[in-house]
């Protein structure tokens, strides 16, 4: 199924520091460019980790009020994250205030896979790296959500293609698509319990679906097939596997 990679929505022209650039530069570009966070790259232009806007507030958090005794870490105590964010109270650098190692994406990852990277990684952008892990762009959740504007008539005509022709050998007219602001609604009977059952599974994936409404019916419950029996071919049996 043809998904949108993440080269068609990220950004090329990204914001970005070195290890060795100051704190208050940080702060500077992030405040010029309104954005929340940064790649920095090393010499060859290679992701080595990111910066954030809570990476900066630990550093702004740790700053003593005033007539406040200066506290002392003692890090031998600490867990390894506690020391990680002692040590980034205390940074002067991008390098050490950065997160590493970095969360990235490649270009021809598919929007669906960068999302669920974000939501699993809990980050809201992602540097997008080549083959050698060099800089190439940036995606961000707005990016991301750009899919959503996609028209209804285009979803409309992938759910017609690639589900109902390319993978269940169907007429276009032999189920009705009906798409309203990203619902798809499908209704119609369908020969197997199976291919209704792919039908809607592969209309989930497809870039843009918001839901999907089933209202397929079906004329043979093959659901009690052995594997080994024949049912469905080609692409319709690679997806009937993954239900």
């Amino acid at each position: 199924m043809r998904h949108n990679k993440v080269g068609s929505v990220m950004t090329t022209d990204v914001v970005r520091v070195e290890y060795g650039t100051p704190f208050k530069e940080v702060v500077r570009l992030l405040a010029d460019h309104r954005i929340s966070g940064l790649p920095v790259i090393d010499e060859d232009e290679k992701v080595i980790g990111v910066v954030s806007e809570t990476d900066l507030m630990l550093r702004q958090a740790d700053t003593p009020r005033p007539f406040q005794a200066k506290r002392r870490f003692r890090l031998a105590g600490l867990t390894r994250g506690a020391r990680r964010q002692a040590a980034k109270a205390r940074a002067r650098t991008a390098g050490q205030l950065m997160t590493a190692p970095p969360v990235t994406a490649r270009a021809d990852d598919t929007i669906v896979e960068a999302a669920r990277t974000m939501a699993q990684r809990r980050v809201e952008r992602l540097p997008v790296v080549d083959g050698e892990d060099r800089l190439a762009g940036i995606v961000t959740r707005r990016d991301l959500l750009q899919v959503f504007l996609r028209p209804d008539p285009d979803i409309r005509r992938q759910v017609i293609d690639e589900v109902l022709v390319g993978a269940l050998w169907q007429a276009p007219r032999s189920v009705d698509v009906l798409v309203a602001e990203g619902v798809v609604t499908l209704a119609g009977s369908l020969e197997r319990k199976s291919e209704t059952e792919i039908a809607v599974s592969m209309t989930r994936q497809i870039d843009g679906v918001v839901a999907v409404v089933d209202e397929l019916t079906h004329r043979l419950d093959d659901s009690h097939l052995r594997p080994d029996e024949p049912a469905l071919h080609g692409v319709a049996e690679d997806w009937l596997r993954r239900l």
